[in-house]
């Protein structure tokens, strides 16, 4: 994999180094974790929706939060001691704890999360504040005034 040199941007542009330093998040998949899956969704043109396969996993054992533009989803299972002596033949479902976390958009807001069928759905939707939309500006039609 090619690696990007962004140290002209910061002699450049001022400000942007939270951008740079996202980018540089993003090129680092190598301590990516892989574990739940999930998918990203569209809904609408402002509206999204993650989800994520957490098979085992009750709601009491799963822990949503946002804060600063990023969003942390973790799960903690119960430790082994708690339960009992169960002898597996096969376990393809995973009961290990994890934690992943989203980088969210400017404005991007949760709107709530439900757990059905071992799948966790988090819907978010963007806000943007009324002093950040665009507006029309109407053209008046009348006459300038003279400064005499």
């Amino acid at each position: 994999m090619r690696t990007v040199d962004l140290s002209p941007l910061y002699r450049s542009f001022i400000g942007f180094d939270h951008l740079a330093s996202l980018m540089d998040a993003a090129a680092r998949t190598d301590k990516q974790a892989t574990f739940p899956p999930y998918n990203i969704e569209l809904l609408d043109q402002d509206k999204y929706q993650i989800t994520m396969a957490v098979a085992g996993f009750s709601e009491q054992e799963l822990n949503i939060e946002s804060e600063n533009n990023t969003l942390k989803v973790s799960g903690t299972k119960a430790q082994k001691s708690a339960q009992p002596e169960r002898k597996f033949i096969h376990q393809g479902i995973a009961e290990r704890s994890f934690e992943r976390k989203f980088q969210l958009g400017d404005h991007v807001k949760v709107i709530n999360a439900e757990l059905e069928h071992g799948l966790l759905v988090i819907n978010l939707e963007r806000e943007i504040p009324e002093a950040l939309k665009p507006r029309k500006i109407e053209i008046g039609s009348g006459r300038l005034l003279d400064n005499k």
